[in-house]
């Protein structure tokens, strides 16, 4: 199934070139190679049969023949290398810490807009930026307790940061269900390899909630807000509340009195203590945000400010993560840690700036310009592949609105092989690591390694057609 098989001038994970595999890809190549096409089919079927049963799916909201579907699963694991994953865990540990710092300067001493390192008007045109979180205090000053930032390779195999997701990132169920599935229908191949575990991420999650806890409590209540069932993360915020032991509430299951939080129960009201909400800031709380919500909890912004209740991701994190600061983040690390960038930033350009505007509306062909407060691929015009009918529309909606606007380079995404038909392609992938901040900072080994699965696609959400793969970080050798 490989025999066919063009590494395409771009990187490669598991080939140096073609027919020649990368030394930590030798095994699972030998094994593959030995499976006919009818056991790989096999256990493909199986594989799906094992997501279906278990109702693992998302939700596409823009296509007419359905809107849930099991998530497409690749069988072919990514393999990152011991010393590959020190470098991106540096890198993500030490961004973490400085968006974190950025969060809490910016709602309160604003010493990075005093010093002109960020144009005041990027914070305030901020869509996400919260003002009824300025002076707010959070538990432990930590803003973002669960962060999702998505990782790419360049055509030299180097590891850039894409985007940082620090509202409500989703996906970590995919991950542990991935290392399930793979465990079942292709366990033969973890056995040349060490690879490090990642079914400890709900516990550590829970750790992490229980210290954002306003009052001495030995076990606190802890909830999980989803939006409810027709959210396209469901699946996922159902198995993380089923697997940390904890509640899966909607808002009309919270009531607020006397500015604390309670939890309706058929034994009565019951105190909550940390909420890990799955909703974003506009429909938290409709005396506060959008008052048309019936998603939020009314009151709970007072709650909140109160010292009350716990929130996870705080209030107001929508800021660290607009596409038209993320420019900024290297000036941040260098702001607030004195430390140059251990992973860089695909270069960008920020339609706000009237040069660079300029710049974009002269090259869309060669740009993909993203929305700054979309997400899932929404938003997108991939100018490479886009018409002239479509550049043109874009171009009307950056003048009309530049500052909704950034564009980046055509960046060619490293490719893995996946299986298409009886035989193995190369698909383009990027790389979602999971990290949480409380105490420390916990990075879950590996991530969500999403398939654009479509030939010659750079898109890999699944919203747009993409599936996954299991990620496997290795032990370092001895």
């Amino acid at each position: 199934m490989f025999k066919d098989y063009a590494v395409n001038g771009v990187f490669d994970e598991m080939f140096q070139e073609s027919g020649q595999t990368r030394p930590h890809y030798d095994p699972v190549f030998r094994q593959l190679s030995n499976l006919d096409q009818a056991a790989f089919q096999r256990r493909r079927r199986m594989a799906d049969l094992a997501f279906r049963n278990q109702g693992i799916t998302f939700t596409v909201y823009n296509d007419n023949s359905g809107v849930e579907r099991i998530f497409p699963f690749d069988l072919v694991p990514r393999i990152v290398p011991a010393a590959e994953w020190q470098t991106i865990e540096k890198g993500l540990e030490q961004r973490i810490l400085a968006l974190n710092l950025f969060c809490k300067d910016v709602y309160h001493n604003q010493h990075i807009l005093r010093e002109k390192i960020i144009p005041p008007e990027m914070i305030y045109s901020a869509k996400m930026f919260r003002r009824e979180m300025i002076h707010v205090s959070v538990p432990n000053d930590i803003y973002i307790h669960v962060c999702g930032s998505d990782l790419i390779r360049d055509r030299d195999g180097n590891y850039l940061v894409l985007e940082d997701n620090g509202r409500t990132p989703s996906g970590v169920s995919y991950v542990l269900e991935n290392r399930s599935v793979m465990k079942r229908v292709l366990p033969s191949l973890f056995e040349s390899y060490s690879v490090r575990a990642v079914e400890d991420y709900p516990f550590n999650l829970l750790q992490i909630l229980k210290e954002l806890a306003r009052h001495p409590v030995d076990d606190p209540n802890i909830v999980v807000l989803t939006p409810g069932i027709y959210n396209s993360a469901y699946y996922e915020h159902s198995f993380l509340a089923r697997q940390m032991g904890v509640e899966l509430v909607e808002g009309k299951d919270l009531i607020v009195d006397n500015n604390h939080v309670y939890m309706r129960t058929t034994a009565g009201l019951r105190r909550v203590d940390v909420i890990y909400r799955r909703i974003d800031d506009d429909f938290l709380d409709p005396l506060c945000f959008r008052p048309d919500s019936i998603l939020g909890v009314p009151g709970l912004m007072n709650a909140y400010r109160c010292g009350n209740i716990a929130l996870a991701n705080a209030v107001g994190t929508g800021v660290a993560d607009d596409k038209a600061l993320y420019p900024f983040v290297p000036a941040m690390i260098k702001f607030y840690l004195q430390q140059d960038p251990i992973l860089n930033n695909v270069p960008t350009y920020v339609c706000a700036d009237d040069k660079e505007r300029k710049y974009v509306l002269e090259h869309l062909e060669e740009l993909v310009v993203k929305s700054t407060n979309e997400s899932g691929g929404y938003g997108m015009l991939m100018g490479h592949q886009s018409s002239a009918a479509e550049r043109a529309e874009f171009a009307l909606k950056i003048e009309k609105d530049p500052r909704n606007f950034i564009a980046q380079p055509i960046v060619e995404l490293s490719q893995h092989p996946s299986l298409v038909d009886d035989h193995f392609e190369g698909r383009r992938v990027d790389l979602r690591p999971y990290i949480l901040f409380g105490k420390k900072v916990i990075i879950t080994p590996g991530g969500l390694t999403r398939v654009a699965l479509k030939e010659g696609s750079l898109v890999v959400n699944s919203s747009q057609g993409g599936g996954s793969k299991d990620t496997w970080v290795l032990e370092e050798q001895r």
